[in-house]
């Protein structure tokens, strides 16, 4: 089996590290700046675990040889439309694409491009960051990485897929359902972004001064809600697993669109908030929380592209 990874940031790149490492066939797609930082230093992994560097198989749009057996397509939902572009020739008959992105609106982008047929459900879990050289630093072990067909039923190349990640390393199950995964997880990061965004800090800030254990459980409620009146209600475990994550005292712990925020990057703000806020307005639920943490994002991307 044959893999293309498109992107090789702080996902993309640890997954398609891991199967290289285990001698899977993987190309990147990358962008032409990403494939000079990755010639000249290597795809480099530090933080847990210790430090690792492959000599990666890169390759730019308009320079796919054709079509690939596994896709998986892991790159900032702002960047999206032009990806999708560019992985084109990769995606054939028999080819399963996995999106690693958080949110369900490029799932439909997918689905109308490449039809559903050629698309899988995707859950990525891991704890990864890019520093400054560009290169990707583990901040815990665990890379888990959850796939299935749209439909739930079972299929030769998700247990294909399952496998060749699980030789690498990668923790990963099939969901009977993995749509609603996806929407669970859409759930939990929702709710950690619009609230150390709103907020402006980490989760240990919040909840050090007072009514700060109040407001992620509210922030919860309300994206869970969302969920729910979609058709996809969040288990009992998992909202008490992210009730606990959002009123942990101490911690240092926060959100990709904070951390953009604090760097003064463009944010996934329509894709992750913006289309939460959107599909409770069509199901009439009330999300105050949510529409104000969409709003501040809204202010900042208006500042930057001012």
């Amino acid at each position: 089996m044959n893999v293309l990874v498109v992107g090789a940031g702080a996902t993309g790149g640890l997954y398609g590290a891991m199967l290289a490492q285990a001698g899977v066939d993987v190309t990147f797609l990358v962008r032409p700046r990403r494939a000079e930082v990755l010639r000249e230093r290597g795809l480099r992994l530090t933080g847990v675990g210790g430090d690792e560097v492959i000599a990666p198989r890169l390759v730019t749009a308009g320079g796919l040889p054709g079509p690939y057996d596994l896709v998986l397509l892991s790159v900032k939902a702002t960047a999206l439309r032009g990806a999708l572009d560019d992985l084109a020739p990769a995606v054939g008959p028999g080819s399963a694409v996995v999106p690693l992105l958080n949110g369900m609106a490029h799932l439909d982008e997918l689905n109308a491009r490449f039809g559903a047929a050629r698309v899988l459900g995707g859950v990525a879990k891991v704890a990864t960051t890019l520093d400054d050289r560009g290169d990707i630093v583990r901040l815990a072990p665990r890379a888990l990485l959850n796939l299935g067909e749209q439909d739930g039923r079972p299929s030769a190349r998700v247990d294909a897929a399952r496998a060749l990640l699980r030789d690498a390393g990668v923790d990963t199950e099939a969901p009977a359902d993995i749509v609603a995964a996806m929407w669970h997880k859409w759930v939990f990061v929702g709710t950690v972004g619009a609230l150390t965004c709103l907020m402006r800090g980490t989760v240990g800030d919040i909840t050090a001064v007072p009514g700060g254990h109040e407001l992620g459980p509210a922030v919860l409620a309300e994206a869970a809600a969302v969920s729910a009146a979609a058709g996809y209600p969040v288990p009992d475990d998992e909202l008490t697993l992210t009730k606990e994550t959002v009123t942990r005292t101490g911690v240092p712990f926060t959100s990709s669109l904070y951390r953009d925020v604090v760097a003064g990057l463009p944010t996934e703000a329509e894709h992750v908030l913006g289309d939460l806020v959107a599909r409770a307005r069509a199901h009439g639920v009330a999300t105050p929380l949510l529409d104000l943490a969409t709003l501040h994002l809204r202010v900042h991307e208006h500042r930057l592209n001012g």
